[in-house]
């Protein structure tokens, strides 16, 4: 495959994990937990850094997934304790994302952890960086990452797809019935965590929040049904992933950037001419009550 066509599919994996992890956080108005984990990962990739001295390698993984699980931990804690959920998620977010940059400046200065590189991602790099694989050849490390990710949440979203959309629609009436609320919220949390992990190294946190919001918001406003809110969610991605990379090129700027601005794109578009909530379907319904009830 091509240089671009690697970069494409691995934008497009990030679209789609990002995507149908979305819907369920936008679901549960949990949106700003994205924001939150995609950055407090950073800590977890410093610590297993200060611990083992390498820069790669399953550890650093187990680092962010960590962080990220302590993150959710953290929040829940902090909000049964009587702390507003969006405070709760301020709090934690900004004094874990704050030590890791601190033991970066303080610690591992003479390594290859900068605060850019999380942010924006070398997205660009992917190409290069790949491992062999038995029968398929040469892959991008992040590539086989990314698509593990994809396999983890399609697999436990087809498995628990009831108990997911119970949860996330009406948490009180699934206690009532018996399904384990807290345990599915951390089980929910965990893959929140594993695909932003998966996706912050090559993209970067801002692009991780914004596959994981936007994309689903805008499906949101498209149907109430979960499973073709997933599915279009999912599309949103990937054209945001394709958009983004050509727009980056025409305009010579930061691809991970550019994909970010797709997504928003995406979101206004559906924001105005979406069917269901749209601006102008919403003002249409109107307009035919009012003229229904003068008639």
């Amino acid at each position: 495959m091509s240089y671009t066509a690697w970069i494409l599919l691995a934008a497009s994996l990030v679209g789609v994990s990002c995507g149908l992890v979305g819907v369920l956080l936008i679901l549960r108005r949990m949106a700003m937990m994205a924001d939150a984990i995609s950055h407090t990962v950073l800590l977890g990739i410093v610590v297993a850094y200060l611990v083992t001295l390498q820069l790669s390698g399953i550890h650093m993984f187990i680092g962010a997934v960590v962080a990220g699980l302590l993150t959710a931990v953290l929040v829940q804690w902090f909000h049964q304790l009587g702390v507003q959920q969006e405070a709760s998620i301020g709090i934690v977010f900004t004094t874990l994302f704050a030590i890791g940059v601190i033991l970066i400046a303080t610690k591992a200065g003479n390594a290859h952890l900068d605060v850019q590189h999380s942010l924006m991602g070398e997205i660009t790099f992917i190409p290069w960086n790949k491992v062999l694989l038995p029968l398929v050849g040469e892959v991008p490390k992040a590539v086989v990452s990314l698509v593990i990710v994809l396999i983890v949440i399609l697999t436990v979203l087809l498995l628990f797809y009831k108990e997911w959309k119970l949860t996330s629609f009406d948490a009180v009436f699934a206690a009532s019935i018996g399904i384990p609320v807290t345990l599915m919220h951390y089980v929910f949390m965990s893959l929140v965590s594993i695909t932003s992990v998966a996706a912050f190294d090559a993209v970067g946190a801002i692009l991780v929040i914004a596959m994981l919001i936007t994309p689903a918001s805008a499906a949101y406003l498209w149907t109430d049904k979960l499973s073709i809110m997933l599915v279009l969610s999912s599309i949103f991605g990937i054209i945001s992933a394709f958009s983004g990379y050509y727009m980056a090129v025409l305009l010579d700027t930061s691809i991970s950037g550019a994909m970010a601005l797709a997504t928003g794109i995406i979101f206004l578009i559906s924001f105005i001419g979406a069917p269901r909530h749209g601006v102008i379907a919403k003002h249409r319904r109107g307009h035919a009550k009012s003229t229904a009830t003068i008639n």
